[in-house]
């Protein structure tokens, strides 16, 4: 199965979750485990010589995504989430929105210093959710070797955020 085949897999849904957007819906792909595992391979494959420690996901597709690689490469997996939605005490970061603010929150002990993290989510858009969750990992000491995303959109040149960080997508639109 081809990276065109999995494009393939990607249906777009108008107007969701406002008009005037196109929602990259990743489902199908997920739904279909050939398309699903070989998706993952892939991503693996260029990070599998990291010496990755912990793939972080970020809410809520993200998890999905890293507990997948985390599997493939022998390492651990965290999740960065909403407010709220962490039992144990938590770091938090506020940033902002095209359209407001939002934020995220990990463990306090989700992280240890200079552990090698490979940050994971579906979708680069703009790139501001993972800027900021890179920052919690930062400030709890990790090492953010490599940011992976299933899809991304380059007419929104996320990618720029990431001056420095290694960034591979899977698919783009």
């Amino acid at each position: 199965m081809s990276t065109e085949t999995l494009k393939h897999k990607i249906r777009d849904i108008p107007d969701f979750p406002k008009e005037g957007i196109i929602f990259k819906d990743i489902t199908p792909l997920l739904a279909d485990g050939k398309a699903f595992h070989l998706a993952i391979d892939q991503i693996a494959e260029h990070f599998h010589d990291r010496h990755i420690d912990l793939v972080v996901g970020v809410e809520a597709r993200g998890f999905i995504i890293a507990a997948a690689l985390a599997y493939r490469l022998h390492a651990g997996t965290t999740l960065i989430r909403k407010p709220g939605k962490l039992p144990y005490k938590t770091h938090r970061t506020t940033y902002a929105l095209e359209y407001g603010v939002d934020t995220l929150e990990i463990h306090q002990d989700a992280i240890l210093p200079s552990q090698r993290i490979l940050m994971a989510d579906d979708l680069l858009a703009t790139g501001g959710t993972m800027t900021a969750a890179i920052d919690l990992i930062t400030r709890l000491g990790g090492d953010v070797v490599g940011v992976a995303f299933l899809v991304e959109l380059l007419s929104l040149q996320g990618r720029a955020r990431f001056k420095d960080r290694e960034v591979f997508s899977l698919l783009q639109f």
